[in-house]
């Protein structure tokens, strides 16, 4: 078994129940309210600065050209990608980049990005991407499976743009290249290093659904 596959049996009961979410299955059925997709395009965008920034730290510990120009790529597509379609989205709300780039993180955003971030600049290369992995691998597990279950998906008006976005080959591939490259950095390892990866792994996958339950309940400071 690699060790990818370990890591997803580990967090599977979680990914079963970020896939039930209801924000995630507003996103299929396109009757998720939209202020809560303004909460969560507003704190994702901030969040999406903080994780560039580890992509950022990967091109410092990586241990050849190669690895160093894909995640410099990450990062690239981070910034003028992702987050231009998080300004696009922002535009049709008339909220201005600006106002995108001055929203306070929540608790849970702030917890999660620093969490990454002490990982990224502390630990390991292997570390790093087991850290930042569970982020970009269920998105991609989340939109292909929303566009398989509900066809309309991807035209609805709204919300077509970010199924069609993450659900891609071309940030498909991104996401394999991170699984194929823990993958090999996990080889010989021993079951302790192991099981520090596994602990960044579900951590940030906890992170994640949390994240999930946070834009769409609110969850700001409670003062």
């Amino acid at each position: 078994m690699k060790f990818s596959q370990r890591l997803h049996e580990k967090v599977r009961e979680i990914w079963e129940k970020t896939h039930q979410h209801p924000f995630v299955v507003g996103i299929g059925k396109g009757d998720l309210p939209v202020e809560s997709f303004i909460r969560y395009m507003k704190q994702d965008y901030v969040f999406l600065i903080d994780y560039s920034k580890l992509f950022a730290l990967g091109t410092v510990k990586a241990r050849d050209l190669d690895t160093m120009s894909v995640f410099a790529k990450l990062m690239y597509e981070t910034l003028n990608g992702e987050m231009e379609l998080h300004r696009g989205y922002a535009a049709r709300f008339s909220i201005t980049q600006k106002q995108l780039e001055e929203t306070k993180p929540s608790p849970i955003n702030l917890a999660y990005t620093r969490y990454m971030l002490n990982v990224a600049q502390n630990g390991t290369l292997e570390e790093l991407i087991s850290a930042l992995l569970p982020c970009m691998w269920s998105y991609w597990e989340i939109s292909k499976v929303l566009a398989e279950k509900y066809p309309a998906a991807s035209k609805h008006p709204l919300y077509g743009d970010w199924i069609k976005m993450y659900s891609s080959n071309e940030f498909g591939s991104l996401a394999l290249w991170l699984i194929e490259l823990l993958d090999h950095l996990a080889e010989g390892k021993s079951e302790r290093e192991l099981a520090i990866l596994e602990d960044h792994f579900l951590t940030t996958s906890r992170f994640e659904y949390m994240f999930w339950d946070m834009v769409y309940e609110g969850g700001e400071w409670p003062v």
